[in-house]
């Protein structure tokens, strides 16, 4: 990923019948007349996808790649056809990548000029915040579509992506406007991301382009074409299957057999998001939990913040951050806002000089459409209340009340809350896992996802995962008539959150060491202290001084991360047998043997989200399903396997350890 990651939207002109006119290209969107028509003609129609829409088999789920995204208009097409023809239980995932998005103001004029596809642009322009560079991804009709879009230049995004394409919308503007895009390497990118039988449709027929996609393994034809345009292209991919080599540790485990049933392990973030993904894709899910309730522990905080702490260097940590962030937030869009979240924007003050430089480089790396650098005065006026200093507004941040959207993800005719269920074994039992509590049998599935943050650790296979807990603190404040004019979280090395009902947050301590979960005075007093630092205003505002620190209200719960910060999500292996069959790496660590990963078939984890867990958890539930299921990663490969659970096993090899 470049330093870089400053995007562009797109630069539009509209002309007398309304249409889009990219400057960046000097090219239109879409015919004037044809429009819809082309996209039916050119690439439903080309890729023969009425047909194959109507043949899905149960559960299965059709990959259309689209270079190109535009206006939107293929997708709708598509998305539309599918809804009309494709079997209930089926499923359509589009990927598409897009250079220069539009503005959420220019995506909705241009829908206007196909009000018979209102149905299927409605969804997305609700869900349209928090397009930034990189993967994004978006879900629809209760997760029977997916949307994957890749925001950035072509060639930098597809070798990023791990997915198998069944159907090619080769789009874009014309080779002649956009002659960087088609190239040799986009051909074979295309051809690494296909199988035999993926088909392609195009609407260039351009000499070059069609020599291309021959020798990238394509089989290529020329058909009448419709409108102004004489002839268009479709074909097929005849070449043999190109995906580059993925070491065997981080490679795909074989589908599984067997009903479509799963067991979670705990219902927090993590928990309630990965059933939700699963239940989305027609799996049974029973969720196990502990309490009496869904999100007690870590998840069960009123306030939470979508805290972005990003990197200027584009890291693994960095992109699941933007890319969670976006999914997250689209998502929130569904619940009541005011009361379950509030986009009200998070501002990071810069504290002290370091935090200052830190905020320097990540203003010059991201778009103002994330985060802007605001003055002391700027970030009071946006704030409503004296502060210490400026630093970085968060427009699309803002505060969640987490168990909401753990409830909201949990309320799917397709998951069982099963309460008051403390899972201390697994076994492995004819191809299914039994979760038991000690004496008896709780439930079976040949699919279980251990969701329980640092507790993952009392199962065999998860005990050398190096999760930490870290004991958090916060502490709940009565509003008064003056501090309610707070109108954005503000954080330093504490935060303080703006009133919802009648009481705001202000947080969090971080202790090591206790495992003790009774609040303490003397963190409510290290609290307050955090609160006067970020605005000795909003101290007097909330009456701190006459406070009676013995009678604050506040709760303790842990926080689970691991040693590089990136959470732990994905399948897991036999620990023993890894060692044994890749202990070649403690010798050549470069050696990468074709021996095949010691799955423990249907186990996975998704764990160690620390104090980001409102903004992973969501996205990562996304990733088990994907693992699981075969479909396209919601994040480059790349990040998927720098939060793979094997990266300990392999490090612990390479390290020469035992």
């Amino acid at each position: 990923m470049p330093e870089s990651t400053l995007p562009q939207h797109a630069q539009i002109d509209w002309d007398d019948q309304g249409r889009p006119h990219s400057r960046q290209y000097d090219d239109v969107y879409f015919s004037t007349n044809e429009g819809s028509h082309e996209t039916q003609y050119v690439f439903i129609e080309g890729n023969r996808l009425r047909q194959r829409f109507a043949e899905l088999p149960a559960h299965s789920c059709l990959v259309i790649g689209e270079t190109g995204f535009g206006t939107g208009m293929n997708f709708f097409c598509a998305w539309q056809l599918f809804a009309e023809q494709a079997p209930s239980d089926a499923r359509l995932h589009f990927v598409s990548v897009e250079k220069y998005p539009l503005t959420r103001a220019d995506l909705a004029r241009a829908v206007q000029l196909w009000p018979e596809l209102a149905p299927y642009w409605q969804p997305l322009l609700a869900q349209y915040v928090a397009v930034h560079p990189g993967f994004q991804q978006f879900s629809f009709d209760g997760g029977r579509v997916t949307l994957t879009l890749l925001i950035g230049d072509v060639l930098e995004q597809l070798p990023l992506l791990d997915a198998r394409i069944d159907a090619w919308f080769l789009d874009g503007f014309a080779p002649a406007k956009n002659p960087d895009m088609w190239t040799p390497e986009l051909f074979a990118q295309l051809a690494r991301l296909s199988h035999p039988g993926t088909t392609i449709g195009t609407f260039t027929t351009t000499g070059w382009v069609r020599r291309g996609l021959i020798e990238a393994g394509f089989s290529m034809k020329k058909v009448p074409g419709l409108g102004k345009k004489w002839e268009v292209m479709h074909g097929q991919y005849t070449g043999q299957p190109s995906a580059a080599p993925v070491a065997p540790w981080y490679a795909r485990p074989a589908p599984l057999p067997g009903p479509r049933e799963a067991l979670v392990i705990g219902a927090g973030l993590a928990g309630s998001a990965t059933a939700a993904s699963l239940a989305a894709r027609g799996w049974q899910v029973s969720v196990l939990e502990r309490h009496d309730a869904a999100a007690q522990e870590a998840s069960g905080n009123l306030q939470g913040v979508l805290y972005l702490k990003l990197s200027a260097h584009g890291t693994a940590l960095s992109q699941m951050i933007l890319a969670g962030f976006g999914y997250t937030r689209r998502w929130l869009e569904q619940l009541q806002r005011g009361h379950d979240w509030d986009a009200c924007g998070v501002l990071q003050l810069a504290f002290d000089a370091k935090e200052g430089e830190r905020q320097a480089k990540l203003a010059a790396a991201f778009d103002s459409s994330l985060l802007v650098s605001l003055s002391c005065a700027e970030a009071q006026q946006v704030a409503g209340v004296p502060l210490a200093s400026g630093g970085l507004f968060y427009p699309e941040g803002g505060w969640v009340h987490p168990p909401a959207m753990c409830q909201a993800q949990l309320n799917h005719p397709r998951i069982s809350l099963l309460t008051h269920r403390e899972v201390v074994e697994l076994r492995k039992v004819d191809g299914l896992w039994q979760a038991w509590d000690g004496q008896r049998l709780l439930a079976s599935a040949p699919l279980v996802v251990l969701a329980g943050a640092a507790e993952v650790r009392r199962f065999a296979p998860c005990a050398g995962l190096p999760l930490k807990r870290i004991r958090g603190q916060i502490t709940h404040l009565p509003a008064t008539a003056d501090s309610r004019v707070l109108a954005t979280v503000v954080c330093a090395e504490g935060y303080v959150v703006p009133v919802r009902g009648d009481e705001h947050t202000v947080g969090a301590s971080f202790d090591f060491h206790s495992e003790d979960l009774t609040p303490t005075v003397a963190e409510h007093q290290g609290n307050l202290a955090m609160l006067d630092e970020i605005s000795t205003d909003m101290a007097q505002r909330l009456g701190v001084a006459g406070m009676d620190p013995e009678a604050l209200q506040g709760r303790a719960a842990f926080r689970c991360t691991s040693p590089d910060y990136l959470p732990i999500v994905g399948p897991v292996a036999d620990s023993e047998a890894f060692a044994e069959a890749y202990a070649m790496l403690r010798k050549d660590a470069r050696q990468v043997p074709a021996v095949e990963c010691p799955w423990l078939d249907g186990l996975y984890v998704n764990s160690g989200h620390g104090s980001r867990g409102l903004i992973t958890a969501p996205l990562s539930g996304e990733l088990i399903a994907a693992w699981v299921g075969g479909e396209p990663l919601p994040v480059p490969r790349a990040v998927a396997e720098a939060c793979h659970p094997n990266r300990f096993g392999l490090r612990s090899l390479i390290r020469g350890k035992a």
